[in-house]
């Protein structure tokens, strides 16, 4: 049985989430049930996600029903669930498919020019026609003159997958193009007695940048006006609470018509008689048709409104960051609609149009048609860098891997996440912004940090310790560096539609900013793997912040730093000023190790789309050679011996084989995973070879090439992770051996390296990261002296000052305030710390805790001379 809980808000319009199971715990086809902390049964919809080697349940997912949120609730497998009373179906009839939730209806046509024909609540048709609207552009919005034409688009969709038909979950995805260009797929989320549709929205860019230009993008639905002018209503959200006003205001008049009136209007209520000298000038009112709040910035929202098409817009007192949502409807119904981190993702827009007609429509923008067209060309015109050796030359300088051609968005993605509900009347004020919290923070139900930690799942980690002043300092500074990245977050406005859930790479001190302009210190794109950090702090403690910050880079680093498409499909970009702009597209960013958390955590879809997408990312290497520009040799891409790295290439593909194997089933990447740990094993240096030549039929790698070749940047992106959670797994012979063998090595005195492999190890860097890889050794072996090494090497040592990470130099971590006219606003900075650095402490600090705490004696650190012998 499993307690779950909360993560931070509950919920009562259904929820999906996913739960671990110990190797062996649960066979497959075992039933579970659910039940809340009262002892009621809870209607609960339940599927695999990923299964053990021995075939039992891994991660299973769970999806219960709209009702009363209780405080916690028990899962336990091996128990029938409880039927919903009403469950959610799916039907088809005359062409559509016809989504029943017991409380409203949906009706999706197969194909066409809607997400939805209509949409009914008791029996009632609240709306129709939702659509998605975009409008291209033909060049890039000047900063005078008049801007290019636009060309105004509807989504049409090409393809409806049932993947989900209840009882008490039913997903439908559907797949189409906004006309000629970006495809599309959005999926459709109801749950059993709900009221409110979950949408997600995923389009990719393939339009040429140097002539489309995105001027738009949104989803509209129309809204059914039954009521008199002054019974309906138009809400928008502010910060806080919401503009409440009724389409023909019957408040601040000259005449009163009456305290009730005033009273209920304001509060969604029926009118009801209306005072006679007020009634018979009801003509004499302005009603107003359409309303507009545009959030240009993470700053700032504009509102507006006015009487119709032709006359003057009337400005509304502004505000900084709305919520994102809306309602237009009355007295009889109306939909609710918006878009989750709505100022997070700017520029945004609500609109309402005509709703002083029969028909009203309500758009979610997520480009605003009023902010510049989408400008995707690249930010400079290549400063002559023609060659390899210009180019190389421009990497020393500016840290920018450019080339010609490379800074391309085409294939590139965004996803959105929306919701729809259809209400019976103008809801309170109360439940208005009940609703748009629920919307921004949506409810998932998780197990507790020590019921995960008992799964024996996604890698080395365990829970946070205070017990010793040495461990106090350690988990003080993770939070500490959690903080810091949430700090900059906002100060720095790390926000915007292509931008939020990225960080920056790197700090300038003397400009008291981040490089954000400075070639390959700007974006991060994953740089050593702030995405695993993240989610390993949010699994040790449980945070609800943590959870929340991890699950936006997650959403970013996983769309805009990918390509979904075109040449390089599969792969991601190294950090840049653009994030897509670095000619240096690797698996390593692609990497599915950094999205199995979020899906096995709450049953995402899209993100298992990710992870779907590598399902054979051994072929992404006859696209481009990642290391064609430093080459001595004259390799060129042959599928019949494809270079790949045993570090950064070989741990992606391992975490891409593991997803798919575990997740289908799938026996061709068992064979590759598998195969390829017996080669690395079999390989005279084996991790030390640094390199190796793959037959793309076979998937096996060539065992006799006898080198030596290291990187410093082989285990920073997710190896270590992935060859721990592989050793526990799967028993390979010579692979364990192979791995400790680099881990030891690693960090080795150089006299200790000559004396096993015959000479001293280059490329030796970044050793605090490293350090995490003689803990696993230690560990593995036992070694107290190993484990008394990988300690000094985390905290300060003199001996490799050059090398360290800037943190082990700090000896107070603390913020410093500047102000003054040489900063654009009053900032708060920690100039010695950047989000490389963060992340390499973060890891190691993790690892080293989980897998040699014990070594933390006395809140010391031991010093001890050099690593064990062996």
């Amino acid at each position: 049985m499993t307690a779950l809980r909360w993560l931070d808000r509950p919920g009562d319009q259904g929820v999906t989430w996913g739960v671990p199971w110990p190797r062996g715990a649960v066979a497959p086809g075992t039933p579970f049930a659910l039940s809340d902390d009262a002892g009621r049964e809870v209607p609960v919809q339940s599927w695999v996600s990923a299964t053990w080697p021995d075939g039992s349940v891994k991660w299973s997912a769970h999806a219960a029903g709209a009702g009363p949120a209780a405080r916690e609730y028990r899962l336990e497998p091996g128990r029938e669930p409880a039927a919903p009373p009403t469950p959610v179906t799916v039907t088809r009839e005359a062409g559509a498919l016809v989504v029943a939730t017991g409380v409203v209806t949906w009706t999706v046509g197969e194909s066409g020019a809607t997400l939805a024909r209509s949409i009914a609540r008791g029996g009632r048709e609240i709306a129709r026609d939702v659509r998605l609207v975009s409008l291209r552009q033909a060049g890039p919005t000047p900063d005078e003159d008049a801007a290019p034409p636009r060309e105004r688009r509807t989504g049409l969709v090409e393809r409806v997958t049932v993947e989900q038909d209840g009882p008490v979950r039913a997903v439908l995805r559907l797949d189409g193009r906004h006309g000629d260009w970006l495809p599309f797929t959005v999926r459709l989320y109801f749950h059993a007695g709900a009221e409110d549709v979950r949408i997600t929205h995923t389009f990719v860019w393939d339009g040429d940048p140097e002539r489309d230009f995105l001027a738009g993008l949104g989803l509209s639905a129309d809204v059914v006006m039954r009521d008199e002018p002054h019974d309906r209503h138009v809400r928008l959200a502010g910060p806080d609470g919401f503009l409440t006003e009724a389409v023909r205001g019957l408040t601040g008049l000259r005449l009163d018509p009456g305290e009730r009136v005033r009273r209920d209007q304001v509060a969604g209520l029926p009118c009801g008689e209306i005072a006679p000298e007020v009634a018979s000038r009801l003509h004499l009112v302005p009603a107003w048709n359409d309303y507009t709040l545009d959030q240009s910035s993470a700053d700032g929202f504009t509102l507006r409104k006015r009487t119709g098409e032709g006359h003057s817009w009337v400005t509304i007192p502004p505000g900084t960051r709305s919520a994102g949502y809306g309602y237009v409807g009355g007295v009889s119904g109306g939909l609710g609609f918006g878009l989750r981190d709505f100022w997070r993702l700017h520029p945004t827009r609500l609109d309402v149009r005509n709703a002083a007609t029969g028909l009203a429509t309500a758009t979610v923008w997520l480009w605003s048609p009023s902010a510049p067209a989408m400008d995707l060309r690249f930010y400079h015109d290549g400063m002559g860098q023609d060659t390899f050796e210009e180019q190389l030359e421009g990497l020393e300088i500016t840290y920018e891997d450019y080339e010609p051609g490379f800074g391309d968005p085409r294939g590139i993605a965004r996803t959105h996440e929306l919701t729809l509900r259809a209400l019976a009347a103008t809801p309170p004020a109360a439940d208005l912004a009940a609703f748009a919290a629920a919307m921004n923070e949506p409810a998932l139900l998780t197990a507790t940090p020590a019921r995960l930690r008992a799964a024996g799942v996604l890698g080395v980690w365990e829970l946070p310790d205070r017990s010793t002043p040495a461990r106090a300092e350690i988990e003080d500074r993770l939070d500490f560096l959690f903080d810091l990245y949430v700090r900059e977050r906002e100060q720095r406005r790390w926000y915007g539609f292509w931008d939020y859930g990225d960080v920056m790479h790197t700090y300038d001190p003397d400009r008291h900013t981040w490089r954000y302009d400075v070639g390959g210190y700007a974006w991060d794109n994953s740089e050593l793997s702030p995405d695993l950090w993240l989610w390993l702090q949010y699994l040790r403690t449980g945070r609800a912040d943590v959870f929340r910050f991890a699950e936006a880079m997650t959403r970013h680093t996983g769309e805009v730093d990918v390509y979904h498409l075109g040449r390089w499909k599969g792969l991601g970009s190294r950090h840049n000023v653009q994030h897509w702009g670095c000619s240096c597209k690797q698996v390593r960013i692609s990497n599915a190790a950094y999205r199995r958390f979020h899906h096995y955590l709450t049953a995402d879809e899209r993100s298992g789309d990710l992870m779907d997408e590598l399902s054979a990312p051994e072929e992404t290497f006859t696209a481009v050679d990642p290391q064609r520009k430093v080459r001595e040799d004259v390799y060129t891409p042959d599928p019949s011996a494809l270079s790949v790295g045993l570090g950064t290439d070989w741990g992606s593909l391992a975490a891409a084989w593991l997803t798919r194997w575990e997740r289908h089933g799938d026996e061709r990447a068992r064979d590759r995973l598998l195969g390829t740990m017996a080669d690395i094993a079999a390989m005279p240096r084996r991790f030390l070879t640094g390199e190796a030549r793959m037959d793309l039929a076979t998937g096996r790698f060539d065992t006799s090439v006898d080198k030596i070749s290291i990187s410093h940047l082989s285990s920073l992106f997710g190896l270590p992770e992935i060859c721990a959670e592989l050793i526990a797994l799967v028993d390979v012979p010579g692979f364990e051996d192979a791995w400790l063998e680099y881990c030891r090595l690693y960090l080795a005195t150089p006299e200790e390296q000559e004396a096993e492999v015959g000479r001293r190890l280059g490329g030796i860097s970044l050793i605090q990261a490293h350090s995490r890889l003689t803990a696993y050794a230690a560990a593995r072996t036992g070694d107290a002296r190993l484990a008394a090494w990988a300690w000094r090497k985390f905290g300060r040592d003199e001996g490799d000052q050059l090398n360290t990470n800037p943190l082990q130099r700090q000896e107070k971590w603390e913020l410093t305030t500047v102000d003054g006219p040489s900063v654009l606003a009053p900032v708060r900075e920690a100039p010695f710390v950047s989000t490389n650095s963060a992340a390499q402490y973060a890891l190691a600090a993790i690892h080293n805790l989980a897998l040699i705490g014990e070594h933390l004696d006395g809140g010391e650190r031991r010093e001890e001379a050099g690593p064990a012998g062996r």
